[in-house]
């Protein structure tokens, strides 16, 4: 960006109820579309400044927070004035670089910004000489773009034990599409695990690497809508006639087919003319294919023929790999004892652990801070807490700690007394029962123990309740500080 791109202003535009408005629409895009822990870190503390014909100016609270929209929510932002303000509406960022004090206001830096991404594209289906004819008008404009996310690559897909023989398998598939025995590809899992970042990676190399093929991503979703839409518009042999020209068809959450028999009727025709002529299907879902409820017999019979891999939870050592990858993105440092804490704490899903990443790096930015372990704390207990509603390690330790007038230290320290082993014994056992960190992880929290001292501890809390009616009776008082 040049100086002359830039423009100084020193004083905040009241924002007219126009303004709100338009910018109510914008978020009304953007919370269907990201989760609520990501739309509250980055689209709450946006504040609508004023719009001048179809430029709209937001006001946003750091260089960093500029940044971090510029290059994770352009296409998002573009769609979101697509539908506010029109297709040519414009964006203008004012950024706080100074936060002011009472006698002096915030000084800002105004910014134009956010064209049309090269990658976004108007509609789902364009005019693609490679298909040979104009494909039909996608009609759910609403929706973010169907097409490939470029940032999606099997670089940044951390392996593990986890999921290598998914990675592997997709791999394999994106070497040489509809040439492995591994069609169709089906990936499942649960919730942020990676299965949407797998098969996009897997489209994108494809893309890069066979120029000649047409690859086609599409939520099983924005497939139905599709299909609606084409039969309200009569245009229902040129919606199946431009997927059955693709060669690789990426279909994500295809339980989402569930109950919806015609649109079954039409993927299934499609299924087998791709299946039939050598094309790559890959498709994504949340349980395998036995599970799946309301598909069709033929549907499931057909899922199975190729290859069926699962994502499962990350281990304690690929969640330490996906964070360092995840700062090294970014060019950003942190401490290891920070990282070692965030993913001893966190250890349901890698969405959930790049939130972390992300609240933390957003928290430090605004409040000026260096990243440590008390602030990984902090946002943890705002995340885990608030967000999830489960008890966290920290609660344990915090609440056992007072039960017993003793220091958290205390219950971390090497000592052997009785008065601070037997509270150590019974905030492990408490961690166990009302948190999912495996064992490893509670030993780490508790002075780096390890996995046999937390099992040691378990068994002689068990033990001792049914033994001494004064024990049990502590839990009980315990417990109900958790419910």
């Amino acid at each position: 960006m040049t100086p002359d791109q830039l423009s100084i202003t020193l004083e905040r535009v009241a924002p007219p109820r126009e303004v709100d408005l338009v910018w109510g629409k914008c978020l009304h895009v953007i919370q269907e579309n990201i989760p609520d822990q990501s739309f509250k870190t980055w689209f709450e503390p946006i504040r609508p400044l004023k719009l001048n014909g179809k430029v709209l100016t937001i006001q946003v609270p750091s260089q960093f927070f500029y940044e971090w929209l510029e290059d994770n929510y352009v296409h998002l932002l573009r769609k979101a004035l697509d539908f506010s303000i029109g297709r040519d509406g414009l964006l203008e960022y004012s950024i706080i670089v100074d936060p002011g004090t009472e006698r002096h206001k915030p000084r800002t830096v105004n910014v134009p910004t956010v064209k049309t991404p090269q990658n976004s594209k108007p509609d789902n289906f364009q005019t693609d000489p490679r298909l040979g004819s104009t494909a039909p008008k996608d009609q759910d404009s609403l929706q973010l773009d169907t097409y490939l996310n470029p940032n999606y690559s099997f670089d940044n897909f951390i392996e593990g034990d986890c999921n290598r023989l998914a990675r592997s398998a997709g791999f394999a598939v994106a070497q040489r599409p509809g040439l492995t025995s591994f069609n169709p590809l089906m990936v499942y899992g649960g919730v942020g695990l990676g299965k949407t970042h797998l098969v996009q990676a897997i489209g994108n190399y494809i893309r890069n690497h066979f120029e000649d093929k047409v690859v086609m991503y599409v939520s099983s979703e924005k497939f139905t809508n599709q299909f609606i839409n084409s039969i309200r518009n009569n245009v229902l042999q040129d919606f199946t006639d431009f997927y059955m020209k693709v060669d690789v068809l990426v279909i994500d959450d295809v339980q989402f087919l569930s109950g919806k028999e015609k649109t079954q009727d039409t993927f299934f025709h499609i299924f087998n003319h791709l299946h039939q002529l050598g094309k790559q299907i890959i498709m994504t879902s949340d349980r395998p294919p036995r599970e799946l409820q309301g598909l069709q017999d033929r549907l499931l019979s057909r899922f199975k023929w190729g290859l069926t891999a699962d994502l499962q939870t990350p281990d304690f050592e690929t969640r330490i790999a996906i964070i360092q990858k995840k700062l090294q993105a970014e060019g950003i440092f942190i401490e290891y004892d920070v990282i070692e804490y965030v993913a001893h704490s966190v250890n349901t899903n890698v969405r959930e652990l790049e939130g972390v990443i992300i609240s933390l790096m957003a928290q430090a930015s605004l409040t000026r801070q260096n990243i440590d372990v008390e602030l990984a704390k902090n946002t943890l207990k705002n995340i885990v807490m608030n967000e999830e509603k489960e008890v966290t390690i920290d609660t344990i330790q915090e609440i056992v700690a007072d039960f017993f007038t003793i220091s958290i230290a205390d219950l971390k320290s090497k000592s052997r007394k009785k008065e601070n082993v037997y509270p150590r014994q019974l905030a492990m056992f408490l961690a166990k029962e009302f948190t999912d960190l495996p064992l490893k992880s509670i030993g780490y929290h508790f002075g780096g123990r390890d996995h046999s001292t937390v099992i040691h501890s378990i068994q002689c809390v068990n033990e001792l309740m049914g033994s001494d009616s004064d024990v049990e009776e502590t839990i009980l008082k315990l417990r109900s500080y958790f419910k």
